[in-house]
């Protein structure tokens, strides 16, 4: 593998697919979903080969590609990984196979066109995490902006329209932001040194001033969190994920919001320390409010979108958590929960999608008893639903309680009230899937052997689907079971969310030195 640029070729194999379905104008739709599926696995392939050649031991980047660029401005194409990009982008590259795979028969409405815009989205996502010099970040930040926007827009629900400038206008004030600081940072390094680079690696030498560093981590900072998303910085959030199409949200769940917490352990900490440090009491409180009403407006949601892309709130509230710990305890927490949340959040939007395509509608009054009709897809969403909430011996265990951990030891009222409202989750997740798998189906007589329904005067439930799709009639007990491709999207995730649960470590040995470059500045507490 010396020698052979395998970041740009994973990068950019999904530009190649978009290209040849754009230059293919008599291309049939079916042979457009292949053309994108081929190039998504490819580029899945050479990132497990990337996985596999990359040397847990060794400090820094790795497979580096690096030359000048536009070398009077100081901008060069540098590329490089390290533990904590190496897995985001095998993580990207997974979920967007999935989308594929998933949109594989919902999606009939311009398919060639939603086939390139899920290429585009896929190389600006893999870009984000590859790129060293940040003129290259921002380029693939803003590529990435656009086809997430175009995917809600022209393919989401009744009011996508809506949704997309929303998401749009929100990533885009945090992007002029994010531009604001990378012109400040560039020219207070040309001020320092002479030098005019724009390199991620070299800004970090740098000497920046105290006010300096608490304006333009502000900067960084904003951006990010609209990305996380943050409280207060969520309100586009359970917009877009109820407006998107299934794949829009996997990928948005999954990837795009994960970007958020990757800016801060990339740029925000190691760039500026001193301010990442005053700011910090004030990001920990941030965190825990996010927590506390992810959780509680999960709670009161009559529709599964909704609450799950609410519970994203919640869950990515423990990552800001973890890394303003500063620790060990908790930067691990912050990576794992990123991850986990990448499966299982995925996962339940795709469970989301299966009944969605079935009954047209997401209200959870709709549906009911899918156990007995659908058993293999009860098992998936069950599997799912125990690791979100946080059930040992899954993924989502391991990422909350390290954070938590790591919370406690930085500031132990805000370890305290994060661990009470791990009982919310429990609460609203269960909810759900007691009324969709568990609960008498709409329309079914109460059992007569049921002495608690007689008693309640129990009636039958009116069998009607959602109001945008204008009523039509939902009988959760007609719907079949989970088809094999539904199967494939869902399979690889169980199998992840049971193995980082089990497993942990493999994982963090990815992680380890990579994050004790991150804590240095903060004392490497406890690495």
């Amino acid at each position: 593998m010396d020698g052979f640029p395998i970041l740009s070729a994973l990068t950019y194999v999904p530009l190649v697919g978009a290209a040849i379905i754009f230059f293919w104008p008599k291309a049939s739709p079916q042979a457009a979903r292949w053309v994108a599926l081929g190039a998504s696995l490819v580029s899945l392939a050479l990132s497990l080969v990337m996985l596999a050649g990359f040397d847990t031991s060794a400090s820094g980047m790795q497979f580096v590609e690096r030359f000048e660029w536009l070398p009077a401005l100081g901008v060069s194409y540098h590329f490089g990984v390290d533990g904590i990009s190496v897995l985001l982008i095998v993580l990207s590259t997974l979920l967007t196979t999935i989308g594929i795979v998933a949109s594989w028969s919902s999606i009939q409405h311009r398919v060639r066109e939603y086939m390139i815009t899920m290429l585009m989205l896929e190389t600006g996502m893999l870009g984000v995490f590859v790129s060293l010099d940040l003129f290259l970040f921002y380029i693939f930040w803003e590529v990435m902006l656009i086809p997430m926007a175009l995917l809600i827009g022209v393919w989401g629900s009744a009011n996508r329209v809506y949704a997309a400038v929303k998401f749009f206008l929100y990533t885009l004030a945090g992007s002029l932001l994010m531009l604001v600081g990378i012109i400040a940072l560039y020219q207070s390094y040309f001020e320092q040194t002479g030098i005019r680079t724009l390199d991620v690696l070299q800004l970090q030498q740098g000497n920046y001033g105290y006010t300096f560093q608490m304006w333009v981590f502000a900067a960084f900072f904003i951006a990010f969190a609209i990305k996380v998303p943050m409280w207060p910085f969520h309100t586009w959030l359970p917009d877009a994920h109820v407006e998107a199409p299934t794949a829009g949200s996997v990928l948005l769940a999954g990837v795009l919001l994960k970007m958020g917490g990757y800016g801060l352990l990339r740029f925000n900490l190691p760039l500026f320390p001193d301010a990442a440090r005053d700011w910090a009491p004030v990001i920990i409180v941030l965190s825990v409010i996010g927590i506390i009403y992810g959780a509680l407006v999960a709670l009161v949601q009559p529709d599964l979108k909704k609450l799950v892309a609410y519970s994203s709130v919640s869950h990515m509230g423990f990552v800001t958590l973890g890394i303003f710990a500063f620790n060990a305890q908790g930067l691990y927490g912050a990576m794992i929960v990123m991850l986990s949340h990448g499966l299982v959040t995925s996962a339940l939007f795709l469970c989301v999608g299966v009944i969605y395509d079935r009954g047209h509608t997401r209200l959870i009054s709709r549906f009911g008893g899918l156990a007995t009709n659908m058993p293999v897809y009860a098992s998936f969403l069950g599997l799912f639903t125990f690791a979100s909430l946080g059930l040992p011996g899954l993924s989502g265990f391991v990422g909350e309680f390290l954070s938590i951990l790591g919370a406690f030891r930085a500031e132990r009222a805000a370890g305290v009230i994060a661990f009470l409202v791990v009982i919310f989750s429990a609460w609203y997740m269960l909810w759900m899937y007691q009324r969709v798998a568990w609960q008498r189906a709409p329309g079914e007589p109460p059992d007569a052997n049921d002495p608690e329904a007689k008693l309640a005067g129990d009636e039958p439930r009116p069998v009607m689907g959602g109001a945008e799709h204008g009523g039509d009639v939902v009988d959760p007990r007609t719907f079949r079971d989970v088809t094999w491709r539904e199967a494939m999207t869902l399979a690889p995730l169980a199998v992840l969310t049971i193995w980082m649960g089990v497993y942990p470590q493999w994982f963090m040995n990815f992680l380890r030195t990579a994050l004790e470059l991150v804590a240095k500045p903060f004392g490497g507490i406890g690495f």
